[in-house]
């Protein structure tokens, strides 16, 4: 199959890319540690080519004490070790370039390590210039500031006893935030942004960036009042080369807010990626360890919404995994008797949308869900859970069945390459345990088999940049109420797609459009669509 391969110097190029989120960790290991690394990652980069992608957000790789699997940064210049050098990220920048696939990197502009020089200084002295770097306000060491809770768990507030303050971590007590209220601050992180633009790299993901404008005094951690005048700063002062790519993870974004994130203008950040649809199978009021069953004509009303307001004055991400969420396939998808066709459906009914596609590693194999002893577990969130929800009370088995529907580590077992030892991902023992269903589900006879989920993928690629309608098409939703057909269509003057998906394991009634029955069928999971009925997850797109 030809790949078409986009201009990465123009600007407005990621509107026809799909892009490829790939976790270091766990991706290929060369060395025998057990642990993924940039060499195994440029071993690989002929498989993604033959995916078809167009960018890599290469989760992080800077120097880190990995208490976060390196969302805790502490130098944002250098290469963690675990990962390899400097040189082998060059040479990744540069070997991906000569296949047309740029590098994003992941930055944590909101917080760094406590092992950062930077926070080692302001450790010395509330006089030290690095001290201002940081949120600090003052107390006794038994009364925090405020009662703020911290996303991993606990206080928000650390305590120093050295200087009598309690600094602010909206996560960790490793990961103190950092003080955008600091105008040196600010230009000691653009200057991190112009380092990695000079080494090349296509653009940035950036790490819950709606949180540096931060106000804990007011209790205000997302969305903060100067939020958009740091963003519009960011872009003037780093981010004016044609064609980088700016990603903002944004938890607490809405349409409103992200129409100005993503602004056509490029004065704030190309594309908005936030979580509304995500959050939409847990108890209304409560976190997502708190679940209920998918509500299919809400997820369809949320997609609706951000699809046509954004339309032609903002740009989203199109994304149903990444390294924080459970595989899409187990979660909202049939992982048993229809792993394979429920997979396929779910990509179906993403890719026909407006925004820019985000495949999670293995994804593209329809890789599945671990279950995992509690003592197995790395992911720092899902350790905190457990040791929290068992002292209020709640019976560990219930507990561990939260963990193995929604915990990190779902995301993060290593890739699956082939049915040979360590799903062919090291030589060594790995840092997480290999899914045992990786016998059946590897890359290697994905690849060989034309009807596999990989080649499904390769195809929605294809159509994404064949057709403008992909891009450019507006959304208009059909039977919003029903419980089991996802259904719609994006029409342009001159090109007309219709999409439709069941979302169950029954056979679905749906009545086909007159002005659809002799469409072109661009892709289906199933055999040739009927007029009125859907079998169990089948998806399908007709062009006119």
């Amino acid at each position: 199959m030809a790949r078409a391969v986009l201009d990465k110097t123009k600007r407005g190029w990621w509107k026809s890319a799909v892009f490829y989120e790939l976790y270091p960790r766990s991706f290929q290991d060369t060395t025998g540690t057990g642990i993924g690394d940039l060499k195994g990652v440029i071993s690989r980069l002929d498989y993604l080519e033959t995916l078809g992608i167009d960018a890599i957000w290469l989760c992080p790789i800077c120097a880190s004490p990995q208490v976060d699997n390196g969302y805790d940064i502490s130098d944002f210049c250098a290469i963690d070790p675990l990962f390899g050098t400097m040189q082998d990220m060059e040479t990744l920048i540069a070997e991906a370039k000569k296949r047309g696939i740029g590098i994003l990197v992941d930055l944590t502009l909101n917080h760094s390590s406590n092992q950062h020089r930077w926070f080692r200084e302001a450790l010395k002295s509330r006089d030290n210039p690095f001290h201002d770097y940081y949120v600090w306000r003052d107390g006794g060491p038994d009364t925090p500031p405020n009662d703020m809770r911290a996303g991993f768990g606990g206080s928000a507030w650390e305590y120093v006893p050295e200087l009598g303050q309690w600094y602010f971590h909206q996560f960790a007590p490793e990961q103190p935030d950092l003080n955008w209220d600091n105008p040196t601050l600010r230009q000691e992180l653009y200057r991190v942004l112009r380092f990695w633009v000079d080494k090349g790299v296509a653009g940035f993901r950036l790490d819950v960036i709606d949180q540096i404008a931060k106000d804990p005094d007011r209790k205000i951690t997302i969305n903060g009042p100067r939020l958009h005048e740091f963003f519009r700063e960011m872009s003037r002062e780093a981010l004016l080369e044609e064609g980088l790519v700016t990603v903002g993870e944004a938890w607490g974004a809405d349409t409103q807010r992200a129409k100005l994130y993503s602004t056509p203008d490029g004065s704030e950040l190309s594309m908005v990626f936030q979580f509304e649809h995500i959050g939409l199978d847990q108890q209304p009021g409560k976190d997502k360890w708190d679940m209920a069953p998918l509500s299919l004509p809400r997820l369809k009303d949320c997609l609706r919404r951000w699809q046509q307001e954004l339309h032609n004055c903002g740009w989203n991400s199109l994304f149903f995994n990444n390294h924080d969420l459970p595989r899409i396939v187990s979660r909202w998808g049939n992982d048993r008797q229809y792993r394979a066709k429920s997979a396929k459906m779910l990509a179906t009914m993403l890719y026909g949308l407006q925004g820019t596609p985000y495949i999670y590693q293995g994804e593209e194999l329809g890789m599945t869900n671990i279950r995992l002893e509690l003592e197995q577990y790395q992911d720092l969130e899902t350790l905190n859970l457990f040791r929290e929800r068992t002292a209020q009370g709640y019976a560990p088995e219930a507990v561990m069945e939260s963990i193995w529907a929604r915990g990190r580590d779902n995301a993060r077992t290593p890739m699956q390459w082939t049915a040979g030892e360590n799903a062919g991902f090291t030589t060594g023992t790995p840092w997480l345990p290999v899914n045992e269903n990786y016998l059946q589900i590897n890359a290697e006879a994905e690849l060989a088999d034309p009807d596999s989920v990989f080649h499904y993928y390769q195809r929605l690629i294809s159509l994404r940049k064949t057709y403008p309608v992909f891009r450019d098409g507006y959304f208009t939703l059909l039977c919003p109420e029903d419980e089991r057909i996802f259904a719609y269509t994006r029409d342009t003057e001159q090109e007309h797609l219709l999409v439709v998906c069941n979302f169950s394991d029954e056979q679905a009634a749906f009545d086909l459009p007159e002005e659809y029955r002799d469409a072109q069928v661009l892709i289906s999971n199933d055999s040739q669509p009927e007029t009125r009925t859907l079998r169990p997850w089948e998806a399908w797109m007709l062009y006119r």
